[in-house]
């Protein structure tokens, strides 16, 4: 995580990859979203999906774990610098969630985020707003999720 002032539009930062696999997607499934082409082989490829597929939660789950583990990556980076850590706020929500194309057994996302919007808060001094496209591309290089998500970032001056 960076300071609300260190952010620019349009900066990209590349999240990472995760391959589902079949026993994956059940196991999410069985849990979270029970639906037979997430949890059988057959149903799947009798399905409009072609294939056992990926809930989209799984999906998105996946890109928030991701957004996490990268922002505990940065953490400790500017620990190793003797920088302050930057701890994030909550999520005020999201919109315009897509699942564009099925993620299928064997299929490798990789995830990145791109910032679509930075604004300070104005209820909030010490805060900013940030939204970000945070988007998922197969390995036919086909988008296959976006949402695009906000969040509150600390402000380096408290406003």
């Amino acid at each position: 995580m960076r300071f609300f002032e260190d952010l620019q539009l349009g900066q990209r930062r590349e999240l990472g990859t995760y391959t589902f696999t079949a026993e994956d997607i059940k196991r999410f499934a069985r849990q979270f979203d029970p639906q037979r082409f997430h949890l059988d082989e057959d149903e799947g490829r009798n399905s409009l999906f072609g294939g056992l597929a990926a809930s989209g939660w799984h999906v998105g789950s996946v890109c928030m774990k991701l957004i996490v583990a990268d922002n505990q990556r940065l953490a400790d980076l500017a620990r190793t610098r003797g920088e302050p850590i930057v701890l994030g706020g909550p999520s005020p929500g999201f919109k315009d969630l897509r699942w564009y194309k099925p993620v299928l057994a064997g299929d490798t996302i990789t995830y990145s985020s791109e910032i679509a919007s930075l604004r300070a808060s104005a209820s909030r001094p010490q805060w900013g707003i940030l939204q970000v496209r945070n988007i998922g591309i197969n390995q036919r290089d086909e988008l296959v999720f976006s949402v695009l998500a906000s969040a509150f970032v600390p402000r380096r001056n408290n406003g």
